[in-house]
């Protein structure tokens, strides 16, 4: 009876092991699919252009420029994270780990930046420009001077008072690196111009004085390597969208595309008086001087990297520089091409209408995309009641209302520039891409302010009937007619919050409108069931690019 009762304990205890290790298994296995489910949001694109005109010189000063990019990568992760080598250290996924590097911490960029580890909870408005403990009331209360400067951290001293850190103090070592990399590619550049501006960002990398070189890099026409480097766009502060983060483009520019778009700047002045709101809101004088070029992008970093990719850029922010000398488009054309066939023709495939699905063109996105870069000169910079300038006003909304005023008027622009024959297609091609792009740009989720623009419009148009839905085969067609109804009319609901710095119209149209519905959550969902991706993550490098 003994023998039999120990062996039986012994099968048990056997078999109970083998369970637990069946379990643990199983639990391991999860924990990578649920990892490798995340990174199915974004399809791995080798970032890559033709190099073959280029001479060694610029060879070697691209291979520099990369390298002062990396150092403006490793500068956009303490700003939107803080310790990364702690964070990554704790990480043995390789699948996880990619997804980390993706978002630059542990918040899901295309999910609301909720976390996606244990451990953390939502992403913090204030980043790590500010303590995380800061209210906008002790912030406002604080005589600080620089305060809300674009280029200090706010930190607490040891008796926990606020004091404020230039970032050329915080990040005097990592400069200094980054700003001897471009005074090295200076030396490299034959273009004039393009040597003066990366002299000048240089300098403006060791003391956060960046309008000189600003102005320098506006007044550049014919480099053909070009780079976007340093402290630049404000999306990554939510508490207030006063701190900038640090990023990099480096670019090879398209001569033949370039000189395609160059002549549609001639046409700024009227179409920014004919917008369709009262004159007080349009009162700005839009300059021609600006620069509309076409570019193929070699390397991103920092902020234009995280989560879902730029593919369009209008710098400088600098209003002043903006009302001295406009700005520079830059249509990244490799980047949309990707985003165009991996992502938005199958969209398209399953959410647009069979019969109108061959107005979906790689012609109107770009065109549109490109227009969206140059309607955010159009409006007003300026409240017209005195109360500052539009980012101040509207503070953590400013930058989602200024995506969705670039958006729609860029679809303005595009409906007058092609009624006066200047741009080719039929502009039924520009619409119903126009609607097809909604549905890749909301998916990028509510922490965007693209997502929560294209949220609005969406909202926006529904209730206008711009759009219908097959309730048969569960996809959408334009209301042409209609839709140019409600395009003017939101660009004037739009152009007046923000010429009125009206924060609670503003936070009140975000809080209706910009949130998805349960009927278009559903028919997102057939895209993730379709296994689209939402964005794409590079492979990209010097290695990459054969250098």
């Amino acid at each position: 009876m003994k023998l039999n009762y120990l062996l039986a304990v012994l099968v048990l205890t056997l078999f109970s092991c083998q369970q637990t290790s069946e379990k643990s298994a199983q639990t391991e296995e999860i924990k990578l699919t649920e990892a490798q489910q995340l990174l199915s949001k974004y399809i791995t694109v080798k970032l890559e252009a033709d190099l073959s005109h280029l001479d060694d010189n610029q060879r070697a000063m691209i291979k520099k420029l990369i390298k002062a990019s990396e150092i403006m990568d490793d500068l956009y992760w303490y700003e939107a994270f803080g310790d990364k080598e702690k964070l990554l250290a704790t990480i043995n996924d390789p699948d996880l780990l990619t997804y980390i590097k993706i978002n630059y911490g542990p918040w899901d960029r295309l999910d609301d930046n909720n976390p996606f580890i244990e451990g953390y909870g939502k992403k913090p408005a204030t980043a790590n420009f500010y303590p995380t403990d800061l209210t906008k009331e002790e912030f406002n209360a604080a005589e600080l001077e620089n305060k809300d400067s674009q280029y200090t951290f706010i930190r607490r001293n040891d008796d926990g008072e606020l004091i404020t850190i230039p970032y050329h103090v915080q990040f005097a070592e990592e400069v200094k690196e980054a700003a001897t990399l471009l005074r090295e590619a200076s030396a490299l550049a034959v273009d004039e111009g393009f040597k003066n501006y990366l002299s000048l960002r240089a300098d403006a990398l060791l003391n956060d004085e960046y309008k000189t070189s600003d102005l320098a890099w506006m007044d550049m026409k014919s480099n053909s390597i070009d780079v976007v480097i340093g402290p630049i766009e404000n999306y990554e502060d939510e508490l207030f969208n006063y701190k900038t983060a640090h990023e990099a483009y480096v670019l090879i520019k398209d001569m033949e595309w370039s000189d395609r778009l160059s002549r549609f700047t001639s046409f700024l002045p009227e179409l920014q008086m004919g917008l369709p709101v009262e004159d007080a809101y349009k009162q700005d004088k839009i300059g021609t001087d600006a620069d509309l070029n076409a570019y193929d992008v070699v390397y991103y970093s920092g902020n234009c990297n995280a989560g879902s990719k730029t593919i369009a850029i209008n710098l400088p922010n600098d209003e002043e520089v903006q009302q001295m000398k406009g700005s520079r488009r830059l249509q990244l054309k490799n980047a949309m091409r990707a985003k165009f066939d991996q992502i938005l023709l199958p969209i398209a495939d399953v959410l647009i209408e069979d019969e109108q699905r061959n107005h979906i063109t790689f012609d109107a996105f770009f065109a549109n995309t490109m227009f969206h870069e140059v309607a955010h000169g159009l409006g007003v910079k300026n409240t017209i009641n005195d109360k500052g300038t539009v980012r101040r006003s509207l503070e953590e909304h400013a930058s989602a209302i200024e995506e969705g005023k670039a958006d729609i008027l860029g679809l303005y622009m595009v409906s007058q520039l092609h009624a006066k024959g200047e741009i080719e297609g039929e502009l039924e091609d520009y619409l119903v891409t126009f609607m097809a792009g909604i549905f890749r740009s909301v998916r990028f989720g509510a922490s965007s302010a693209h997502g929560k623009a294209n949220m609005i419009r969406f909202n926006f148009f529904q209730e206008f009937g711009a759009f219908e839905r097959n309730e048969e085969t569960g996809k959408y067609r334009v209301n042409f007619e209609k839709m140019t109804e409600a395009m003017n009319a939101l660009s004037a609901e739009l152009l007046t919050l923000q010429g009125n710095g009206d924060y609670s119209g503003v936070d009140q149209l975000i809080n209706e409108m910009g949130k998805i519905g349960s009927q278009l959550q559903i028919d997102l969902d057939r895209l993730s069931d379709a296994n689209i991706p939402v964005d794409i993550n590079f492979e990209q490098g010097i290695e990459v690019l054969g250098l």
